[in-house]
């Protein structure tokens, strides 16, 4: 009766601490939702499904330029607040792709609604999730997406010793001369055995995570709202189970590596060495595993879009976010307090695009170029997934190219006029390709000499505007403002300049800039006076002769 009762009490005792850990769990994703993530991102890893993933259907992949031109990756960790690797690797994809169209838009909407009300059903979600969220999970992707090895034509050698081991096994009792010929496979055996240690390092993560992303997949399957996002999937699901009693063994085996002791697992390689069980059951599952590349795709998929909902769902609760409207038809934007979301207290702006494109002047640190980036950053999570930094925003579906941020590439010898050249050029081949395309340019040409620069500017800035393309440019020459007035609509951003300081007030405002202040500055900076009153001497009569 003691022993029985003492048993009870340790029962007891475990299943109170499994309650107050799932409940300490739950309250810290409870916590959390809405909020930045407090963790580490490994770039190569997150970027690997996106990189080996075929783009040929939608509107357009954006470049890697563009991304450097709008900070992707600082974005990247701001948008994220998935729980999984498989999830964080679904919205970095979803991110850097624009579509044709906005496919379930409806159940999308749906489903972050619930996840934003129903926090019980939301935290059981994050729990499932968060059992994917170990880096092995990042090598899922390649089970589907990267060519698995091939068994070498030798391979036949491998399956007659592991058929001589067990042979040798079943004739010991009748003859015990065998014991030899067994002791004799077992040494070459050895030598297969550390060969295949290679191979299967390839697939110890990926494989027992496929195991859990199917279980974690079956288990979102059991509830009729998530079961929306892919009603056929259990389909797939099952076709994996025809070969989850074979990946069996990689879940053994990396369970062992952590929990068991050292002696049962010395055993253990006793074994698969005799039988050769590690080569003969790595390549066997690898042979069904290719043909079941599109199942494990789609069960990828399911869990990820999931944690991507739920990511954006905690996104619109922790920033102020709308969502916009699409306009397919007359390419219009126009936003209302829109801001930079990366940028602390952004002072928030109201643009109206319709006819004409932009072109900003102001002075440095006025803010033209954050607010560029700021329309492009709005279009790409607009486009993708349905949010944007304002009050209210509509935007056309479009692809976007920029020039904001170029270097010298001294790798290849092109100065930063060259590489700036090859950029405009690529946006002036794509402006003529039919689609509507939205187009940031950053001071253009200003790698060189004035005269050429706003002729050239000129020149391109309208070329670029044809068949309903969009343009935001921000510009230093006044000259190039006079230009281009009937083609685009012109604003600026000023600052304020009084006896010691210069304060920035980063509101955008109708019409070009009037006031020039770079002397002032400088003078406020304590340059020399006689710098100061050959300077603007010099600008005086550049002005006179310009009338």
């Amino acid at each position: 009766m003691r022993i029985i009762t003492y048993f009870k009490y340790l029962n007891s005792f475990f299943t109170s601490l499994t309650f107050k850990g799932k409940k300490n769990k739950s309250q810290k994703l409870l916590n959390s939702f809405g909020k930045l993530k407090d963790t580490s991102f490994n770039f190569e890893l997150i970027e690997k499904y996106f990189k080996n993933k075929e783009h040929t259907k939608t509107l357009q992949v954006i470049s890697d330029k563009t991304c450097d031109d709008l900070d992707f990756e600082e974005l990247f960790m701001f948008l994220d607040r998935t729980n999984s690797k498989i999830g964080q690797q679904h919205l970095y994809n979803k991110l850097r792709v624009i579509s044709h169209e906005d496919g379930n838009l409806d159940v999308d909407e749906e489903l972050i609604a619930q996840f934003t009300n129903d926090s019980d059903f939301r935290v059981e979600v994050q729990i499932e999730l968060e059992k994917l969220n170990g880096r092995e999970a990042y090598f899922v992707s390649g089970l589907f997406q990267e060519e698995h090895l091939e068994q070498a034509k030798w391979f036949f050698v491998m399956r007659l010793l592991s058929f001589t081991s067990i042979l040798s096994l079943i004739l010991l009792p009748f003859n015990p001369h065998m014991f030899l010929v067994l002791i004799g496979v077992f040494i070459i055996n050895i030598c297969f055995h550390l060969w295949n240690k290679k191979n299967l390092s390839t697939y110890s993560d990926s494989i027992p995570q496929l195991m859990v992303l199917k279980q974690v997949a079956n288990n979102f399957l059991q509830d009729e709202q998530l079961k929306k996002l892919s009603p056929l999937l259990s389909e797939s699901i099952k076709i994996l189970d025809q070969v989850r009693n074979r990946m069996l063994f990689f879940k053994l085996e990396s369970k062992i590596e952590g929990d068991f002791q050292v002696i049962f697992w010395s055993f253990l390689e006793l074994f698969k060495i005799l039988f050769l069980l590690e080569p003969l059951l790595l390549f066997g599952v690898l042979k069904r595993l290719d043909t079941r590349r599109k199942e494990i795709e789609e069960v990828f998929t399911f869990v990820g879009r999931i944690d991507a909902l739920l990511s954006i769902a905690s996104l619109r609760k922790g920033a102020d976010c709308c969502i916009p409207k699409i306009d397919e038809e007359n390419g219009q934007i126009k936003a209302n307090k829109i801001y930079h979301p990366l940028l602390i207290d952004c002072v928030r702006n109201n643009i109206t695009v319709n006819d004409k494109s932009i072109l900003l002047s102001g002075s440095n640190m006025s803010g033209k170029t954050s607010f560029i980036r700021a329309i492009g950053i709005n279009v790409v999570t607009g486009l993708t997934i349905n949010t944007c930094f304002a009050k209210s925003m509509v935007i056309p579906r479009t692809c976007i190219h920029s020039a904001i941020r170029i270097s010298d590439d001294l790798m290849n010898d092109r100065s930063y006029y060259f590489e700036e050249v090859l950029t405009i050029k690529d946006m002036i081949d794509n402006a003529d390709k039919g689609t509507v395309n939205l187009f940031l340019l950053d001071e253009i040409f200003k790698g060189t000499n004035t005269v050429e620069r706003i002729s050239a500017g000129k020149a391109v800035l309208s070329a670029l505007t044809r068949n309903n393309n969009r343009v935001f440019v921000s510009t230093h020459d006044i000259e190039l403002t006079d230009l281009l007035e009937d083609e685009y609509e012109l604003y600026h951003f000023s600052e304020i300049v009084s006896d010691k300081s210069v304060d920035f007030d980063y509101k955008l405002k109708e019409g070009k800039l009037k006031n020039r202040n770079a002397i002032r500055i400088l003078e406020i900076n304590g340059y020399p006076d006689e710098i100061i009153e050959e300077a603007i001497a010099l600008a005086t009569e550049l002005d006179r002769n310009r009338l």
